[in-house]
């Protein structure tokens, strides 16, 4: 028997006996061939015959069908979860977060998540973050940079070597207005009637970003903002509103022009050090198909 269905943690109702002819290289491959296979944890086998342990959501995620590989997942919310090795923990108001190491420069830190070999054409998730001090967005400067740069204050997350961009998260500096006399250049570039809303993000992130503040007015450095988390869609006043409008928040889900079996990055950026700014992550789940 070269795959194992574990079953329900609580039941045994949902246990089954697969007997397959050939390897099964993936949770599609499962849901395709045992269509009432319930999400829950399986060993599949990679393109070398080698076998991994994995979640499998077996319904429709991001408006498609079922069949999803889960390939990273962090809920700081449980006490005894750890942050990612070189992550650094924050803890107030009940708000666990992993952010940076203690900089004094643009940085980022990265986590990377292993495919295993298994193919792959969709990637699904959603991360929910915090704002710390004044983050500047995507600046206008940042254009010069690449995607190998800290172009954002936020989350860049990519695959592959070189670098190809999945999906950016935003950490604009304030919500109800602009930062003083810049215009909205540190805001997000779906605010309307700011400098960088007529300034596109980075040719490599498109449209597929998310943006949002925590800070409801003027941002204050050392301050971690608690009370309005990242990226869920939620509580999104005055300048941001039209960014809490893009379909699926707080899901993205973006489709690759051509299949890959390369390993998922996540980078957490900022233009300056710790001192000034961070984007700690409370939250994350990365699916693939």
């Amino acid at each position: 028997q070269v795959l194992n269905h574990t079953g329900s943690k609580n039941s045994n109702e949902n246990k089954a006996e697969y007997s397959p002819t050939a390897l099964l290289l993936s949770c599609k491959e499962i849901k395709t061939n045992w269509p009432d296979s319930p999400s829950d944890y399986y060993t599949i086998a990679d393109s070398n015959g080698h076998t991994r342990h994995v979640y499998c959501h077996m319904e429709e995620l991001c408006g498609s069908e079922e069949g999803w590989m889960r390939v990273a997942y962090l809920n700081m919310s449980d006490p005894t979860e750890n942050c990612p090795p070189g992550f650094r923990l924050y803890e107030e108001n009940g708000i666990r977060a992993c952010g940076k190491p203690v900089t004094t420069a643009a940085y980022c830190q990265a986590a990377v998540f292993p495919v295993s070999h298994i193919s792959y054409t969709e990637v699904c998730g959603r991360m929910i973050g915090y704002q710390y001090g004044r983050p500047g967005g995507i600046n206008p400067y940042f254009h010069t940079y690449d995607i190998n740069s800290p172009y954002v204050e936020g989350v860049s997350l990519t695959y592959g070597s070189p670098r190809q961009h999945i999906w950016t998260f935003i950490n604009a500096i304030q919500e109800n207005s602009f930062w003083h006399n810049d215009g909205g250049e540190r805001s997000c570039p779906c605010a309307p009637n700011s400098v960088i809303s007529n300034k596109a993000p980075p040719s490599f992130v498109g449209n597929d970003y998310f943006c949002e503040s925590g800070a409801p007015a003027t941002a204050e450095l050392n301050t971690f903002y608690t009370n309005d988390s990242l990226w869920d869609g939620k509580q999104c006043e005055k300048k941001e509103k039209p960014c809490c409008n893009f379909p699926g928040l707080p899901w993205f889900h973006k489709e690759l022009q051509i299949p890959t079996n390369e390993n998922i990055e996540m980078r957490l950026c900022a233009n300056h050090g710790t001192h000034r700014e961070d984007t700690p992550i409370n939250f994350f789940e990365i699916y693939v198909k």
